[in-house]
């Protein structure tokens, strides 16, 4: 009788799950699936990126979950691939690998003053307030405690995400699962402007338009388009032409750029055509300075010479994520992925023997949620085709590996830990009449996982 096949996935966000479900989903071959993250809860993205106030886009994580519950896979929580256990280990256990770890690191502005006190990432904005256990807390939250105006670099989801967070109230905030921390710090802050900024026109914003329509429904911020700034050059008309999205989105922005003034105690400007070139400030912030741009018949970018200085003593630079090599897995520099063909991970124009990639660390980090299931199933349809040409592992035994785990004194959390951990946040939510709280410090959530070990 052929034995399963085994495979271990790095990675336990959309993508990992998604490949797990259509690895788990097979009726010719048996496969047996083991998912690792780094951190001691799964869902990546979707519980630590996806913004806690969109709660409709964060119930995905209902339907991941159900894949830990497929009795032919396996969660190994808390355990870091590259430091815990090396790519070449992984070989020893498993007949393929396929990484899915993401883009979990942002793209800087390189322009002087952008390590100044007062400037941090999206990235860590989003870490702080989703509650990931390796959030800067205190480099975040000292940041915002001292700001009173921000500005926010980019025009895509992330950038919308973050805007909106900063400009809510605590009552539009109090039904998320922030961490308590999180959200006692923001129901205080003293931030009343927001300023975003896009080198481009509104025709070439990456937001989506529910997103967008998203900043004009707030409680107490009323938001501001330069009429000047939606006037379409002949580039713009050509990319709005037959675009849905960005027809739609034109129109929101005309109707913000003649609103009248209201009586919000925040104010969101959204600005296009405005490059940042400069950061200002003696030590921390005080503001930005902006070039004004324009586009070529070409739809290149230029800059006209025309500058102002816009106030600020917070900038949240939100200019995309990128990924990062993983030892002993090749990977593109320039392009931030592992080269493949058809998910079948390349080092130059060999293909690397039971290695398979999927997700942003595969494409980039383009596409919404679900554009990871069909990615994830494009890349498990190769792994399945190359099936019985695999190099079969050496010892695939599944408690071989967890038996390694355990030798190194590594406290892997599988799926009872993770429920351990998802009721300890219920309860906590409920003490604090909340229907969640996230717990954000790894030791507290590593000890709820414990006391599923203990039963």
């Amino acid at each position: 009788m052929t034995p399963p096949l085994r495979v271990a996935i790095i990675g336990a966000g959309p993508s990992g799950l998604y490949a797990a479900q259509a690895l788990a989903g097979q009726d010719d071959v048996e496969v047996s699936v083991d998912v690792f993250d780094r951190l001691p809860a799964p869902f990546g993205l979707a519980r630590y990126g996806v913004a806690p106030d969109h709660l409709s886009l964060r119930s995905v994580r209902t339907t991941l979950e159900a894949v830990l519950d497929r009795p032919t896979v396996r969660l190994l929580a808390n355990v870091e691939v590259g430091t815990d256990i090396s790519v070449e280990e992984l070989h020893r256990f498993y007949d393929a690998i396929v990484f899915t770890y993401g883009a979990a690191t942002d793209h800087r502005l390189e322009i002087p003053g952008e390590d100044l006190t007062g400037t941090i990432s999206a990235t860590e904005l989003v870490n702080w307030y989703c509650g990931h256990p390796d959030a800067a807390g205190e480099h975040v939250e000292a940041a915002i405690t001292a700001a009173t105006s921000a500005v926010v670099v980019g025009v895509g989801n992330v950038a919308v995400d973050v805007t909106r967070v900063l400009s809510k109230t605590a009552p539009e905030l109090e039904h998320t699962d922030m961490p308590q921390h999180v959200l006692d710090l923001l129901a205080g802050s003293s931030i009343t402007s927001v300023t975003v900024l896009g080198r481009r026109g509104p025709a070439q914003a990456a937001f989506t338009t529910k997103e967008l329509k998203e900043l004009g429904e707030l409680a107490d911020a009323d938001v501001h388009v330069d009429p000047r700034d939606l006037a379409l050059d002949p580039v713009s008309e050509a990319d709005i032409e037959g675009e849905r999205r960005r027809e739609r989105n034109m129109r929101v922005l005309q109707g913000w750029s003649t609103r009248a003034k209201g009586e919000g105690r925040r104010t969101i400007r959204l600005r296009f055509f405005s490059q940042p070139v400069e950061i200002i400030g003696p030590g921390r912030v005080t503001g930005v300075r902006v070039e004004r741009t324009r586009l070529d018949a070409d739809g290149s970018l230029s800059g006209t010479g025309e500058h102002i200085t816009i106030d600020a003593d917070l900038v949240v630079r939100s200019v995309g994520y990128q990924g990062m090599p993983l030892a002993g897995v090749p990977f593109d520099t320039a392009r931030g992925v592992i080269p493949h063909d058809e998910g079948r991970v390349h080092d130059g124009d060999d293909v690397v023997p039971g290695e398979y990639v999927a997700g942003w660390i595969k494409r980039g980090p383009t596409g919404i949620i679900g554009t990871n299931k069909k990615d994830a199933t494009a890349t498990v349809r190769s792994l399945i085709a190359d099936a019985a040409q695999l190099p079969r592992a050496a010892r695939p035994d599944p408690d071989a590996v967890t038996s390694h785990l355990s030798d190194r004194g590594v406290h892997y959390v599988n799926v009872d830990g993770w429920r351990a951990i998802d009721a300890a946040e219920i309860a906590l939510g409920e003490s604090m009449g909340r229907a969640r709280t996230t717990l954000h410090d790894r030791e507290a959530l590593l000890e709820s996982a414990r006391w599923a070990d203990d039963q």
